[in-house]
């Protein structure tokens, strides 16, 4: 796709492309700042829903206003394709930095501490996100994480080898969300735990060739022991996760904050004293 305007904007470069949109880096005229913009792609113009979804999407991050959250400066129509226009997140994503290696645990937990007040923010909304992974955590130039791509909250499907439509990723999917059945918070709490899980051990709880298997290592499997994997991490950490990641919603935490709570008490040493 090749174009030299969206609206007013001055497009830059194609960034990526995604199962809905593609992503183009442009440039404001009006205040000489660089914006993201995503297009929703003409293929996905003849589906109603998607047209639906994604001017949703649009307004579902305008309503949140949460400083945690990629703002949303504009929505428009490039045509018969509708476009939004928000912040560059210039240092890239979780999942970037996560290819380049191991982060301290201290930034980690500054990172999901922030991801799980915007979590605990659009959960306050009844916005459940239902796509929380290290790709849809950005940066911004000062190296403050930021949480994006609220879309998939009622557009983005999957397709398993069965050819079952699915929402989510499938590395990411709690156990009711691979079942079909109503989410709430708790499933992005899960998504988190998955998050962790990849932050701690260098790698993700399940993972498998076939979708099928991998959404079912979800349902079925036990949560993999992280020490298994990295020796020398404290087994303070499989208990978060293991909560984080159980089977039942009723035995996770209930909210983000609780999860990010134990994460950072964790890592500053406060989790021992309180359980004294």
């Amino acid at each position: 796709m090749s174009v030299s305007t969206i609206g007013r904007y001055e497009v830059e470069s194609e960034l990526t492309q995604g199962g809905m949109g593609v992503i183009f880096l442009a440039r404001d005229p009006y205040i000489q700042r660089q914006v993201v913009i995503k297009v929703l792609m003409y293929s996905r113009m003849l589906d109603e829903v998607y047209r639906e979804f994604f001017q949703r999407e649009a307004e579902l991050i305008a309503a949140l206003e949460h400083p945690a959250i990629v703002p949303v400066y504009d929505f428009g129509w490039h045509g018969q394709q509708p476009y939004i226009v928000m912040r560059y997140m210039s240092e890239g994503s979780l999942d970037d930095r996560l290819k380049q290696g191991e982060l301290k645990l201290t930034e980690a937990a500054h990172i999901l501490k922030r991801v799980s007040e915007a979590l605990d923010a659009a959960h306050a909304r009844n916005i459940i996100h239902r796509d929380v992974k290290p790709s849809n955590i950005l940066f911004d130039s000062t190296g403050e994480a930021f949480l994006s791509d609220f879309g998939i909250a009622k557009s983005k499907t999957i397709v398993d080898d069965d050819g079952e439509w699915l929402v989510g990723t499938p590395a990411y999917m709690s156990p009711e969300q691979v079942k079909g059945e109503n989410v709430d918070a708790r499933s992005d709490v899960y998504a988190l735990g998955v998050v962790l899980y990849r932050l701690l051990a260098g790698q993700l709880p399940f993972s498998s060739d076939s979708t099928t298997a991998l959404i079912n290592a979800h349902v079925d499997m036990p949560v993999p022991d992280v020490r298994l994997v990295k020796a020398n991490i404290p087994a303070v950490w499989q208990e978060v996760v293991a909560k984080a990641m159980a089977k039942d919603p009723n035995d996770r935490y209930a909210t983000a904050g609780d999860f990010a709570r134990d994460v950072n008490e964790v890592v500053n040493g406060k989790w021992f004293l309180r359980k004294l």
